[in-house]
């Protein structure tokens, strides 16, 4: 079982940019001690009361410098607003200076507000999210590249330098809707699911569909395919471990309120999957989420939810989130980080 990290970096009115990221780094090089796996960086726009990760690759590369073992992602890169190039150049770039941590985390975006702010038609996103995919992976696996898509195209191209893992880093799929893990399974790639965005019936459906078309591609099915990301916060009592993150989570609540109440399609049409998670958090309270989000708890609670989840889903890698509004101080995500590593962890390795 490998254990990740995610950071989405909302940033408070009165919180510092520069000591969020500071903090941010800090948490990172303390996973690496402590043996977290990998480190995730969400890519986000526009709102810092969300998050302030606009350009999560340039701190996946500040990490590098101060990690050596910890492997590096962004969870996700929004394909659909980016040229492929300049994605393809970035992350062969990352690998290269962690030598060879790179993972590559990919998601096609739903917030409206992303598709206005790049200019870029949302109802466009899956074929964009398909083709940029395709030119990336095929730039770094061909000396020369020709291309010929719906919004790319390109001949002779040479990517340089080229990742160092070969054929390419690995690629993981954020699946948020029922047509998505279909696709992910096609495609064969592994896939990155939360109950934070779907509620946990759909991510039972959806891995059962996920894993019959790996099985009908001829895909092995071994766990590493498959990673859960959770929001975590352990420490010495439940009642402790559920009153810390309250505030903080209760701040990251009303910010995704606030943004989904104006999800729609680029064109104001009602959006199916947009309309569901906006349903699913207005009506999401801090107690559901601790009881049906959430792995909050002392050691045994965590242990045991994670058992349970283990004994369901059989997932390859748990990704922690440790402060999900950004509101916990960081001396106690520090402490709940080494608590969790200490006591949790070699439960499952």
């Amino acid at each position: 079982m490998k254990f990740g990290l995610f950071y989405q970096l909302p940033c408070a009115d009165w919180q510092s940019p520069v000591q969020r990221y500071k903090e941010t780094l800090e948490q990172i090089q303390l996973g690496d001690e402590l043996g977290f796996d990998r480190a995730w960086l969400a890519e986000l726009h526009f709102n810092s009361q969300f998050s302030i990760t606009p350009s999560p690759l340039m701190v996946a590369a500040a990490a590098a410098q101060c990690t050596s073992r910890i492997r590096l992602g962004v969870a996700v890169n929004l394909l659909s607003l980016h040229n492929p190039i300049r994605i393809a150049e970035d992350i062969a770039t990352l690998d290269i200076i962690s030598d060879g941590r790179a993972e590559f985390g990919v998601g096609r975006g739903v917030i409206p507000s992303h598709f206005r702010g790049f200019n870029v038609d949302q109802e466009e996103n899956r074929d964009r999210f398909l083709e940029v995919l395709d030119f990336v992976i095929k730039a770094w696996t061909q000396e020369e590249l020709s291309y010929e898509g719906k919004y790319f195209s390109t001949k002779g191209l040479c990517l340089v330098p080229k990742p160092v893992q070969k054929p390419h880093p690995p690629v993981r799929i954020a699946a948020n809707s029922a047509d998505t893990f279909e696709l992910v399974g096609n495609l064969g790639y592994s896939m990155l699911a939360t109950p934070v965005i779907v509620p946990m019936s759909r991510i039972r459906e959806g891995v059962k569909v996920y894993r019959e078309r790996l099985a009908a591609n001829g895909q092995p099915i071994n766990g590493d395919e498959l990673s859960l990301a959770l929001p975590v916060f352990v420490s010495d009592s439940d009642e402790e471990a559920k009153n810390v993150p309250e505030a903080s989570v209760t701040n990251y609540l009303n910010c995704l309120k606030a943004n989904t109440a104006t999800y729609s399609t680029g064109t104001g049409a009602p959006n199916p999957r947009a309309a569901e998670t906006q349903d699913r958090f207005a009506n999401m309270s801090y107690d559901v989420w601790y009881d049906e989000v959430a792995v909050f708890g002392d050691t045994t609670r965590c242990v045991e939810k994670l058992q349970a989840l283990q004994d369901e889903f059989q997932p390859g890698e748990y990704v922690c989130w440790f402060n999900q509004g950004g509101l916990i101080d960081h001396s106690r995500v520090m402490e709940a980080m080494k608590m969790f590593a200490e006591k949790v962890m070699p439960r499952f390795r």
